[in-house]
């Protein structure tokens, strides 16, 4: 999870979250990409700024979803900080990290003195617009953790309005660090995406009264997902998916609207898109244990969930395998649940 948005959350409200089944990554693991020393070298950031330096940066630190998108090109980090840890993490689970410096495996917490001794000359990660800050810089982190940013300039794409956005941000970015993007492995997991895209597309059109809602139970609450500050489900919604978009989002943190479980019925979607981070290992029929007001939503009653790869997904390959889960889920899903 990307902080509560993702991570914050989860540490400023010591809730919940999980982590999705992360396969069919479509990541080089090879050395890095032959990227040129010349220069000079220029991005522009998520932040708006354009981001500059002499030469092309080679030895680069970032954060876990942002290092896969560039291993996804072919270009190798010299060290990555993760939310959680790296065997766990949906980004980075199934890659190889051999020759990587792991700088932190959980929200919050960089280690700085490691992260200087590597030399970076470019630091990556995600801009989160609500935030204004990057990942690992936001609100929340350990002051210490910060300073990361004084090493070497930072840059990252925003987390807008669209996952094929951001992967198309990452792929600029590898090129301009020297990544062949025309590579038949690339082309390969794009026209994988845009099949699972095609097939989804089908599925949702043959169920158009289909509703979902994203959610995150926790000990404390029940969050619903606001499509506006998660750029994978506005994609869903884009290609036919009806996501609810919550009512009341909080007005301080606004990924989510939080409901307390006398309320969890708030909403009554036909399908329930379960965050699946690694930060909420319980169960549907645990919570319902836990919490008898889950199964006051009939969706959770009836066991109509599935995994929701929440605010991590930066990969073509990824979003493709994603995706096809998620369209066996609406093509066995019924309609009329919510009802």
């Amino acid at each position: 999870m990307h902080s509560w948005r993702p991570v914050l959350a989860v540490a400023a409200l010591s809730a919940v979250l999980g982590g999705l089944t992360g396969c069919g990554n479509d990541t080089n693991t090879g050395e890095p990409a032959a990227a040129t020393a010349s220069g000079p070298w220029s991005f522009n950031d998520g932040s708006g700024v354009v981001v500059k330096a002499d030469k092309t940066p080679t030895r680069i630190i970032a954060h876990a979803g942002e290092a896969a998108a560039l291993m996804s090109f072919g270009i190798k980090p010299v060290g990555v900080y993760a939310d959680e840890s790296v065997k766990t993490d949906p980004n980075l689970k199934n890659l190889d990290l051999t020759g990587i410096q792991i700088l932190g495996e959980e929200w919050g917490k960089i280690d700085v003195e490691k992260a200087a001794a590597l030399r970076p000359d470019l630091i990556v990660g995600d801009w989160w617009p609500a935030e204004k800050a990057h990942s690992g810089m936001e609100e929340g982190v350990d002051e210490k953790s910060k300073k990361l940013a004084e090493l070497a300039p930072v840059v990252g794409v925003t987390q807008g309005k669209s996952i094929v956005t951001l992967a198309e941000g990452y792929e600029d970015l590898a090129e301009s660090l020297g990544a062949d993007v025309a590579s038949p492995q690339i082309a390969a997991n794009k026209k994988r995406f845009e099949e699972a895209v095609t097939a989804f597309k089908a599925a949702t059109s043959a169920k158009p009264n289909l509703t979902v809602a994203a959610m995150s139970p926790s000990t404390e609450k029940v969050y619903v997902a606001n499509p506006e500050y998660a750029p994978e489900l506005l994609d869903l919604q884009t290609w036919g998916l009806k996501v609810i978009n919550p009512v009341s989002p909080d007005p301080a943190f606004p990924y989510w609207e939080n409901l307390s479980w006398e309320n969890a019925d708030t909403y009554q979607p036909d399908l329930i898109l379960w965050d699946g981070r690694s930060f909420t290992p319980t169960a549907n029929a645990e919570w319902g244990t836990k919490q008898p007001t889950w199964f006051k939503i009939t969706a959770a009653k009836v066991g109509a969930t599935v995994s929701w790869p929440a605010f991590w997904l930066h990969t073509y390959g990824d979003f493709a395998t994603e995706l096809d889960k998620l369209t066996q889920a609406v093509k066995a899903a019924d309609p009329n649940v919510g009802n």
